[in-house]
């Protein structure tokens, strides 16, 4: 008998496969992918040894947007022939009787992810290049593309105000998601609120997440496909961008974002450069990077304490975070960089 998966019906899910799946043969082997976010991503292999990824909601505590099934398969299915690489999406279910939630199937991308910094350290300093070459110029495709010629012009409610509709979004979400009073909230909230930076670059596709682990690379170090959509929205490229620089952590820096980030790695370049490149391939003028900074460091605080809701309910997706008490703790120190932060604006 084969091994129960979580989040997968796998009579339902695998009839629904075999009938609409193109070649593929049952029957069918399911994984979770343990690095995952939110939403949850299966590694399925069919009979015949094909491959493919399926994406579906977590199995409790979802978020409408950032779980929409059918908004994730939209973006990435109008990316498919742009300069911004994508999986190719191929089947799409949005009949709940089958596994209890909408998914879809795209084909599986092999490659490089670079999870950590003991990954990263295999590449040697020319690789390192090319790695961070391709992953700054793709994020400058994606923030010049035109939206409305892809099609996805109908993406956010409105365009502009990108900050200001996330301050709003991330204080609601987070605040819904805990029983606490969450040190620094609203005042920070309220200083960001008032120093809302004039936006400079035309309106573009956020991806919301955009960094080297939600990206698959070639044995070229060239990116070959972006992954993890939910967060995309049409927004400030310069504030998407700055979020990405968060991830960016130096050898040897503290209080950093993932627990072991790739960049960490001796031999990748500065944060310096790396805004110097984007500035360079999109034209974009980012002398507000502090304001942006701020704001990401309470955002971040902000999505930590609904993981925090998600660890209790036990729908983490795979994902490696630790006890309530350690993300708890995790949230309040971002909170406190955020005011730290505030207060220079």
């Amino acid at each position: 008998m084969a091994e129960e998966v979580r989040g997968i019906d796998r009579e339902r899910v695998s009839g629904w496969l075999a009938e609409n799946l193109a070649g593929a043969k049952a029957p069918f082997a399911f994984e979770l992918i343990a690095a995952g976010g939110s939403n949850l991503t299966y590694r399925v292999s069919d009979a015949a040894g094909a491959r493919f990824a399926l994406r579906r909601p977590p199995v409790a505590a979802r978020i409408a947007t950032a779980h929409d099934m059918a908004r994730e398969w939209k973006i990435m299915a109008a990316l498919a022939k742009s300069a911004v690489p994508v999986p190719s999406m191929l089947a799409y279910c949005a009949d709940d009787a089958v596994n209890g939630a909408p998914f879809y199937v795209m084909s599986f991308v092999e490659g490089l992810i670079l999870r950590n910094a003991q990954q990263a350290a295999v590449l040697d300093a020319q690789e390192k290049e090319r790695a961070t070459c391709s992953l700054i110029a793709v994020q400058a495709a994606l923030h010049t593309l035109d939206v409305d010629a892809v099609g996805l012009g109908d993406l956010a409610k409105q365009r502009g105000g990108y900050v200001e509709r996330q301050l709003a979004r991330w204080r609601k979400q987070a605040e819904a998601s805990t029983m606490r009073a969450i040190p620094h909230m609203a005042e920070v909230h309220a200083r960001l609120a008032r120093a809302i930076p004039r936006e400079v670059a035309r309106p573009a596709l956020a991806h919301g997440d955009y960094r080297f682990d939600n990206v698959v690379m070639d044995a070229e170090q060239r990116v070959i496909a972006v992954l993890d959509w939910e967060l995309c929205t049409i927004g400030d490229p310069i504030a998407d961008f700055c979020w990405s620089l968060m991830y960016w952590a130096a050898p040897g820096a503290q209080n950093t974002w993932l627990q072991d980030p790739p960049t960490q790695a001796p031999g990748f370049c500065t944060r310096a450069e790396v805004c110097e490149r984007y500035a360079r391939a999109t034209g974009f003028d980012l002398s507000k990077l502090a304001y942006y900074e701020a704001f990401s460091w309470w955002k971040m605080a902000c999505l930590i304490e609904g993981v925090s809701a998600r660890v209790k309910a036990g729908a983490t997706g795979g994902m490696r975070s630790g006890s309530y008490e350690s993300v708890i703790e995790r949230a309040d120190a971002y909170f406190a960089r955020a005011e730290a932060l505030s207060r220079a604006l």
